[in-house]
């Protein structure tokens, strides 16, 4: 009996701690996925090129200090893209090649990125965890 009054305080604590991180939506993903074949490096250019940071606060890339689209800080850990896809390689691709297809009604603009362009730039915003 004193021993189960003893466990009970870290049982009722491992339970909310997982609870609230699924009770709070949590998006977290343990480690960053790795796109075979594409460069985080060159995807951080891209991003630079294609003038991303106008919108978006992306770590790591030059100027990126805009505030019209949500902030890309530890993107690789979230579940969600746009709210709208499960954050995989696939659809994180698919949203930068054609963010209007998944969304009609985003203000993300399409810019013509090319498959391998998007392959990049997906890497590089996997890479931030």
């Amino acid at each position: 009996m004193i021993l189960r009054r003893a466990l009970l305080p870290v049982v009722l604590a491992a339970t909310v701690s997982v609870a609230v991180g699924i009770g709070c939506g949590s998006n977290h993903v343990a480690t960053a996925r790795v796109i075979p074949g594409a460069s985080p490096d060159v995807g951080r250019r891209l991003m630079e090129r294609y003038g991303c940071g106008s919108c978006h606060e992306i770590p790591g890339v030059r100027g990126a200090r805009g505030l019209v689209g949500p902030p890309l800080e530890r993107f690789g850990r979230r579940g969600f893209i746009a709210g709208e896809l499960a954050n995989t390689p696939d659809n994180l691709v698919r949203w930068i090649q054609h963010p209007r297809e998944v969304e009609p009604g985003t203000d993300m603009p399409e810019l013509g990125v090319t498959p391998d362009e998007a392959r990049n730039i997906a890497a590089y915003l996997e890479r931030l965890g």
